[in-house]
């Protein structure tokens, strides 16, 4: 099915349905009893070998000599990998790399050799004992420094560079301007799960194969890109995925130790399994850049935008091209004639920069709703009335209506809910040594549709079984699918068996973009019907008002039991979704509204969030409440970017010096006080056949903003350097207090 036009009336339409409804993770019981496998935990390949990476100490230049002999006669070691003995590779595949490929270092932690022996202690040990001679170069590694020979980067899904109207005539003719300059830094991921892979390489009559068992969120994309790197066909590359521990984009597409232990399994004739220590995390896998971001806003006295301009820099490492569209919301954010967008790309030797938790629009508006609040300051307005009164009426550059657009209506709620009518001028309200503050921030979320498959059986038994190349990575996609799969066929969710995250199975959208509900979902539905006209065609009973509940088919006066429909064999569908017409048509996002209260204490400048809410609309909800835990989390996601995640670089060396959890710090309990997250009415009958929409990052995006505002609001400190920590606060008093003297 291609969407190429509005979605009519569905069974998912009919009140009381299964979709929706806040059940409970079906596959919650599992993972709470530590039955639920992940890839490090895979058993099923018996007396697999231990791979331990070795990492370059350098950021650039060459390797002189590898000294491998005292790890090779290391106890337990079966082999050491480095550039001199790697089995051949093909070319790269998006950011899937060759591995230990000659001797050129590029980035400081850069895989220069591979440990592989009988357990993970000894491949440890012996990966100590690898010595490296280098001819060490000077790095770059600041983005401030590169910035003047940043390039255009290529495209990636959309242009780099926008522009409509006059933007310099209408700037420079405005009569309220502003023109600032806002940093986020470099970001990891921080999730849970390690990257880890359990790879068995075999050679059969039909040739060579590859099957590895791996925490990846796009399996599809990642089996290609492997194919590639393996010089294997696609279809002799398996990737199986059934459950990870989060990913939040560093697991979109195979990491070095996913091509390692395939390559070291090649050699040995054996399994390999690897898994990533916490400080690998910060260097072999991938992190989202630091940006320098320029916003330039002109405006009537009235408030209305009559010029946008939005410029972001960040970084990559040579020979990659990813960059962080961070300007790419402001597209279709507000109205104003005269626009200009444009994104630079600098080579610095750090890790490969990726996609992180909603890239490009999450910093993107961590800068632009910031901005926006400064301008109403000028304009002595509100924030969210300068908001409402640059509402557009369509996309602003597409030139195409939203398909649907309730931002004011957010803005509306959660103002009411979160007492914003009760907020004071800068610097007026107190509480004990606390000054208090709020703040607000608009949110917004492209919303894709991935070509997607899916197949349906009907068993014997009267049961369904669900299948396709889809993953969850800790969202509820085993749930919402057999929620709809339920709903479709008149089952209750008990009789829907959820069979994912394997290569096997129907091509899949995977994880990712808060594309993966929407479509791995509506493959599904499309499946879901297909089946259902076949069993009305196998019995001859009328589609004409036919209902499935309850385990059976009802038309007229007749009612079959599906087990019966069913048969001996059983009865298959499969379906597909692509995108078509709807989305030229319409312009499609997910959007979204930020209240924060935070406290800031008048002697030291710390910050403390004291309540949050989020008001979101994102199409049907599938699930009540794992919508709103993912709402949720994405805030905790903004917190986190707004006051303490900071990978802090050695510009000397390349490295991320607070390389772990101890000193990357990500919110705790402590961080996070009242929050909520509420989601209002609405379905996107040009979205999918779900009228569903993306949830998972636009309550990331903007999130941040409404803690910065808040402390500007609180304190009189506008700081536009990302995580605001204390010291900020109490140089900006400190400056105030300069200036006034």
């Amino acid at each position: 099915m291609d969407m190429n036009q509005p979605i009519g009336i569905t069974p998912l339409d009919r009140e009381g349905g299964l979709v929706g409804r806040p059940i409970d993770r079906i596959d919650g019981r599992l993972k709470v009893t530590g039955r639920a496998p992940y890839a490090y935990e895979i058993r099923d390949l018996k007396s697999p070998a231990y791979g331990f990476v070795v990492e370059s100490a350098i950021a650039k230049g060459t390797i002189r000599r590898l000294d491998i002999d005292a790890a090779k006669r290391a106890p337990g070691v079966l082999l050491v990998m480095t550039h001199e003995n790697v089995p051949e590779q093909g070319e790269k595949k998006e950011q899937v790399w060759p591995q230990l490929q000659g001797t050129e270092i590029r980035f400081r932690g850069q895989p220069i050799a591979f440990v592989v022996a009988e357990t993970f202690e000894q491949a440890r040990a012996a990966a100590a004992l690898v010595k490296a001679d280098y001819a060490s170069e000077k790095p770059q590694a600041s983005l401030r420094e590169a910035k003047p020979h940043a390039v255009e980067p290529k495209a990636m899904q959309t242009p780099p560079d926008s522009t409509l109207g006059d933007f310099d005539g209408a700037f420079a003719a405005a009569p309220v301007k502003l023109d600032v300059e806002y940093t986020t830094p470099v970001q990891i991921h921080a999730q849970m799960e390690p990257h880890a892979t359990l790879a068995s390489w075999e050679t059969g009559p039909d040739g060579e194969r590859v099957t590895l068992y791996t925490a990846n969120q796009m399996l599809n994309r990642g089996q290609a890109s492997l194919a590639q790197v393996l010089k294997l066909k696609p279809e002799n590359v398996r990737l199986i995925s059934h459950y990870i521990g989060g990913g939040f984009g560093s697991k979109l597409q195979p990491q070095p130790e996913a091509t390692l232990a395939a390559l070291a399994s090649k050699s040995l004739k054996r399994p390999v399994k690897v898994a990533l220590t916490r400080q690998q995390e910060f260097h072999v896998a991938t992190h989202r850049s630091d940006t320098i971001q320029r916003i330039r806003l002109g405006a009537d006295p009235n408030g209305r935008l009559t010029a946008i301009a939005h410029e972001s820099w960040s970084a990559a490492t040579p020979g990659d091209g990813f960059y962080e569209t961070s300007a790419n919301v402001t597209r279709a954010l507000y109205a104003a004639e005269n626009r200009v967008t444009r994104h630079r790309l600098a080579n610095l030797n750090v890790p490969f920069a990726s996609a992180m938790r909603a890239p490009g629009e999450a910093v993107g508006q961590l800068a632009f709703e910031c901005a926006m609040d400064e301008l109403a300051e000028q304009l002595k307005l509100d924030p969210i009335e300068l908001r409402i009164r640059n509402e557009p009426e369509q996309d602003p550059e597409k030139k195409v209506p939203f398909s649907t657009r309730q931002l004011v209506a957010c803005m509306r709620e959660g103002a009411q809910r979160f007492g914003w009518d009760k907020r004071g001028a800068v610097g007026a309200s107190r509480d004990g040594r606390w000054l208090v503050g709020m703040g607000m921030a608009a949110a917004a979320r492209l919303n894709p549709l991935m070509p997607s498959q899916a197949s349906v059986r009907l068993n014997p038994d009267g049961t369904l079984t669900v299948r396709m190349a889809m993953t969850d990575i800790g969202t509820g996609t085993y749930t919402i699918l057999a929620q709809i799969a339920g709903e479709m066929m008149g089952l209750p969710v008990e009789r829907i068996h959820v069979e994912i995250g394997d290569t096997a199975y129907p091509k899949a959208a995977g994880s990712g973009g808060s594309f993966g509900a929407g479509s791995a979902g509506s493959a599904l539905y499309v499946a879901c019907d297909n089946l259902r006209q076949a069993l009305l065609t196998q019995s001859g009973l009328n589609p004409e008002g036919a209902t499935f509940a309850e385990g059976r088919v009802t038309s007229g006066n007749r009612s079959e039991a599906l087990a019966d429909l069913a048969g001996a064999q059983g009865v298959e569908a499969k379906g597909e979704i692509k995108p078509g017409a709807m989305k030229e048509k319409f312009s499609q996002h997910s959007f979204g509204a930020h209240f924060a209260e935070v406290g800031v204490d008048a002697d030291t400048g710390e910050i403390r969030l004291r309540r949050m809410l989020g008001v979101f609309t994102g199409g049907r909800i599938l699930n009540q409440k794992t919508a709103r835990s993912q709402a949720l989390g994405g805030m905790i996601f903004g917190i986190g970017a707004a006051l303490m995640e900071a990978a802090e670089i050695d510009t000397r060396s390349g490295h991320f010096v607070n390389h772990d959890l101890a000193e990357y710090h990500v919110p705790a309990h402590a961080d996070v006080p009242a929050i909520d997250a509420v989601f209002l009415p609405e379905l996107d009958d040009k979205a999918n056949p779900l009228k569903s929409k993306g949830l998972g990052e636009v309550s990331i995006c903007g999130a941040g903003a409404a803690l910065a505002n808040a402390v500007y609001n609180a304190t009189g400190v506008r700081i536009r350097d990302y995580p605001l920590t204390l010291d900020k606060v109490l140089d900006g008093w400190e400056g105030r207090a300069q200036r006034r003297t």
